[in-house]
């Protein structure tokens, strides 16, 4: 039978687990990019994302956890990571809509130089949004004021939170490999278009809510 300790553990992680999932119906641009890896690429390569997007979320749920998401609240150092971080979006959108031009196999190379590519190019991409330490700081805090957290509960908290990043991109990747077959070259074109222009989109809207904090700051 198992003890109070082991039913206090599962309930915090199924409590990290649906928060975490919450959190991943709202797809963003790092979702696309990933399912994108699939489709034009191989599974391996989507896998290889899923990797990476959730090491980055298990590095920032750690930094929210220590409490560095208070750095973020200084509106100096906030301004110059959403700057950046703006920026390397709409690069990473450039890089896509131009690849996207030209002619796209499905069958791309799956070698190890490959499968690393794919897992820097989301590595680098979600990393690029240091500002999601600010939000799980602000999902840790309500959290231990709500059901009195410790530190250490809250990092099974947060395992769960991660953990949730791992399972629905993880589906997302099996599913779209799976139907990946019927789609039509053409398609995956236009899923890169897509992809390259809602990563621009968000990044030059970022870029300018950036420089609008900024200037409202200076009044």
């Amino acid at each position: 039978m198992r003890n109070k300790k082991q039913d206090a553990f599962l309930k915090i992680l199924k409590n990290g687990l649906s928060t975490g999932f919450i959190l991943q119906l709202a797809v963003g641009p790092v979702f696309f990019f990933i399912v994108n890896l699939a489709l034009q690429r191989t599974f391996l390569d989507g896998m290889a994302g899923v990797l990476a997007v959730t090491i980055v979320d298990f590095f920032y749920i750690a930094l929210s956890i220590l409490g560095i998401g208070k750095l973020l609240e200084n509106k100096r150092i906030k301004k110059v990571f959403g700057i950046i971080s703006s920026i390397v979006l709409v690069i990473f959108g450039i890089m896509i809509i131009k690849g996207a031009s030209g002619n796209i196999s499905i069958a791309i190379d799956t070698n190890s130089a490959g499968l690393l590519s794919s897992f820097a190019s989301v590595f680098f991409l979600t990393l690029s949004s240091p500002l999601t330490i600010v939000l799980f700081t602000s999902i840790f805090t309500t959290k231990t004021v709500e059901y009195n957290y410790t530190k250490k509960e809250l990092f099974v908290f947060g395992f769960g939170t991660g953990l949730a990043t791992l399972l629905f991109m993880s589906s997302a990747v099996i599913l779209f490999s799976l139907i990946k077959a019927n789609v039509p070259v053409l398609l995956i074109q236009i899923l890169n278009l897509i992809v390259g222009l809602v990563l621009i989109g968000y990044g030059g809207m970022r870029f300018a809510k950036a420089l609008a904090s900024s200037s409202n700051a200076g009044h």
